[in-house]
């Protein structure tokens, strides 16, 4: 090779490595492109005639509205998708759900990882350096993990689902091992979506069937890094990162105090939980408090629960699961760091400490974004839409916020609202899923150390 190639070569290779790290600082524009080619994907495949059930080409807002709470594994419904998609369009809505909850998955996973090491991961990736940075097998190994534990709790979920809708539901083997598949997917990956017109209500008595799927939304939630920390020190708890901390403790208490209050408020409601015997309104009670985790599916009429009840779920829902998980929301370890900062402050601490560590102001600073950021796009969604729709305050914050947590729950006005209001349930579902990824990972990213400092002078607080 002569010198003119050589150079032109190496040229051509250092534009390719500055692109590179071009694309690795900024990790939010990347998932951001991911994710709208995703549904840019999914809208042209379910307006394909054959996508639905009459062989009419569906409507774009219908269809951009499915592939959007496919993609962004929200649940939200405009059309009855037993009903209206054909074998294949529920194919395509399967997999957009599957690629949705491994992209956020794997996609989160990483940011984390790069921002765990001190962003050593964008410089040093191109070159596989071997001190204090992740390298590229690492990736991959971690890639590997991802994919195989979804898969695993997905089969197994499928087999359990499968086997209880053949041999209790009249169903055939090839139906019950189709249905399970799908909901099997919907579940572990926060989908919400169900091949059922009533989505799991027709279960609410079915212990075995609510459990599983309960269960699945919980693994799913939990992501697969605090998966992966409890595989290898489930015997030692104190040697927990504060992140497995958080998760697994805001978790565990949200969860049972979910239970208690929608248990207690809906124990007598003739229409939801008060025709059931004390077992199914118990299960009831941890399934309704589950679901908000993204979960999206329900096992009674959402619409009929006391306000009570819809107040504590879209609580639950504006909070969501856990950080790199298939769940949405500003997530639990944002709430229990900002718990704890309030806990700090009320006792007169200069350190936030959660556990045995002390908490970065940063990380507090990056806590308070991300849930500031949540209230005001859920408030700024609902204002829309009381001035786009009839409907309550009530009724229509819980649908922004279960847009923006990606959860899928709905009080039923989602389908009767016009199409305007449905562009913009779109809009905050694709925003809350991407939203607090990115802009967390986007203000660890922009970090830095200040080389000079200026006087401090308080202001009034309260």
């Amino acid at each position: 090779m002569s010198d003119p190639e050589r150079s032109a070569v190496d040229e051509r290779r250092a534009r390719r490595e500055r692109r590179a790290r071009e694309q690795l600082a900024h990790p939010a524009r990347l998932i951001a492109v991911g994710f709208g080619l995703a549904v840019f994907t999914g809208t042209a495949l379910l307006s394909l005639p054959f996508a639905t059930e009459s062989g009419e080409r569906a409507s774009f807002v219908d269809a951009l509205f499915t592939g959007t709470s496919g993609v962004c594994v929200t649940g939200l419904a405009i059309v009855d998708t037993g009903a209206e998609w054909s074998t294949f369009g529920e194919v395509v809505i399967m997999l957009l759900m599957q690629v949705g909850g491994l992209g956020i998955m794997t996609m989160a996973t990483v940011v984390a990882l790069i921002l765990s090491r001190r962003l050593g991961l964008r410089a040093r990736l191109l070159v596989q350096a071997e001190t204090r940075a992740l390298r590229l097998q690492d990736v991959r190994l971690v890639l590997r993990g991802i994919v195989l534990y979804s898969l695993c709790v997905e089969a197994v979920v499928t087999a359990i689902l499968t086997v209880r809708f053949a041999t209790h539901y009249d169903m055939s083997w090839g139906r019950a091992a189709y249905d399970g598949l799908f909901h099997a997917i919907s579940a572990f990956n926060s989908g919400g979506l169900s091949l059922y017109s009533d989505s799991m209500s027709r279960f609410v008595r079915d212990p075995i069937v609510s459990l599983t799927v309960s269960l699945a939304v919980l693994l799913g939630s939990l992501g697969y890094l605090v998966l992966f920390e409890l595989r290898r020190n489930w015997r030692r708890p104190r040697e927990w990162s504060v992140f497995t901390q958080l998760t697994l403790g805001v978790t565990a208490a949200l969860v049972v105090l979910g239970t208690a209050l929608l248990t207690i408020a809906e124990w007598n409601n003739p229409r939801t939980f008060g025709p059931l015997d004390v077992p199914d309104k118990l299960i009831a009670g941890f399934f309704a408090a589950v679901m908000p985790r993204s979960g999206g599916l329900n096992s009674v009429d959402t619409g009929a629960m006391n306000d009570e009840s819809l107040l504590v779920q879209t609580a639950l829902m504006f909070i969501g699961g856990g950080s790199a998980s298939t769940a949405g929301g500003i997530k639990v370890t944002t709430f229990g760091l900002l718990a704890f900062v309030i806990w700090a402050e009320m006792r007169g601490e200069a350190k936030v400490v959660v556990g045995r560590r002390a908490i970065p102001e940063a990380n507090q600073r990056q806590a308070l974004s991300v849930a500031l950021l949540g209230i005001g796009l859920v408030m700024t969604g609902t204002l829309v839409l009381l001035g786009l729709s009839d409907y309550p305050l009530d009724r229509v914050l819980f649908e922004a916020t279960s847009a923006f947590g990606t959860v899928g729950l709905s009080t039923g006005i989602t389908p009767e609202l016009d199409r305007a209001a449905q562009l913009v349930l779109v809009a905050l579902m694709f925003v809350g899923r991407i939203g607090p990824l990115t802009l967390a990972s986007a203000l660890a990213l922009r970090e830095r150390d200040r080389r000079y400092e200026l006087p401090e002078e308080r202001t009034i607080v309260g």
